[in-house]
């Protein structure tokens, strides 16, 4: 399976230009599936809800859903990308899982980042696995990388690889997913924006480097920290489902739940 990250820097307000720029950047890519990064459409520091509302959209429908569906169809690869979604009268962040075939598959993230709480709710669809191409996918956005628990819970689900879209302004989390790699034994791919943003008072500089990483903690490919880019790279998922660290050990037939504590 050839997998890969769009990294790019996505311009607060600027919706359109934000859609016309990945199509661009994804017109001509030989993959099988792309990850995205983390408000991906929008662009990230809001004031409040009120500014943020017209940069929300539907799950399955709509603009940003249809144009993403249009997107995978034409390039015929999946799509994992981040985004603001309005459900009713609340939002979340969130990724949606776009399969050639039209069908999505929906993530809100867990666990919220500094005043992203202010905007929206906690995600409450839990952390779930989906197939495609009989290759198990998870999904987790940007802070949920600081939480072990992550994860792992993807990986007790199945997951081959997880797919990881992010905002990352702290910098650490890319060495950290190395580690979320070998202690799960999964392919990760962390799609990250890069630039600097400013808005209501508050700058955040984002950090790039977005990569693919084997579950050996291997980076098969990574990014720069200002390059905007789409990066490939040909693995075999089926590694993922060998969880033996030597004969004897088994990561997860070795866990001992009952003494792990809250």
């Amino acid at each position: 399976m050839k997998v890969g990250f769009l990294q790019f820097y996505p311009k607060l307000f600027h919706e359109k230009q934000n859609l016309i720029e990945i199509k661009g950047l994804l017109e001509n890519v030989d993959a099988d599936l792309i990850v995205l990064p983390e408000l991906a459409t929008s662009g990230y520091i809001f004031a409040d809800k009120e500014e943020l509302l017209d940069y929300t959209a539907a799950a399955r429908k709509g603009r940003v859903a249809d144009f993403f569906r249009e997107l995978s169809d034409q390039i015929d690869a999946a799509l994992v990308v981040g985004f603001a979604e309005r459900r009713k009268d609340r939002f979340y962040n969130s990724q949606m899982l776009v399969n050639p075939n039209g069908k999505i598959n929906l993530y809100r993230k867990t666990h919220l980042f500094y005043k992203e709480k202010e905007l929206f709710e906690p995600g409450d669809t839990g952390f779930h696995v989906f197939d495609f191409q009989g290759v198990k996918l998870g999904l987790m956005i940007c802070f949920d990388w600081i939480f072990p628990e992550s994860a792992r819970t993807l990986a007790l689900e199945g997951a081959d690889i997880i797919c990881h879209s992010a905002n990352l302004v702290l910098p650490y989390c890319q060495k950290a997913m190395i580690t979320r790699s070998i202690e799960n034994r999964v392919f990760t791919i962390t799609a990250n924006r890069f630039g600097k943003e400013k808005n209501a008072g508050e700058e955040f500089n984002f950090t790039g480097m977005s990569q693919v990483t084997d579950p050996k903690g291997n980076v098969l490919i990574s990014a720069s920290k200002s390059e905007r880019c789409v990066k490939t790279v040909e693995i075999e998922p089926a590694i993922a489902r060998d969880k033996n660290i030597t004969e004897f050990n088994n990561i997860q037939n070795d866990r001992r739940p009952a003494y792990y504590s809250k």
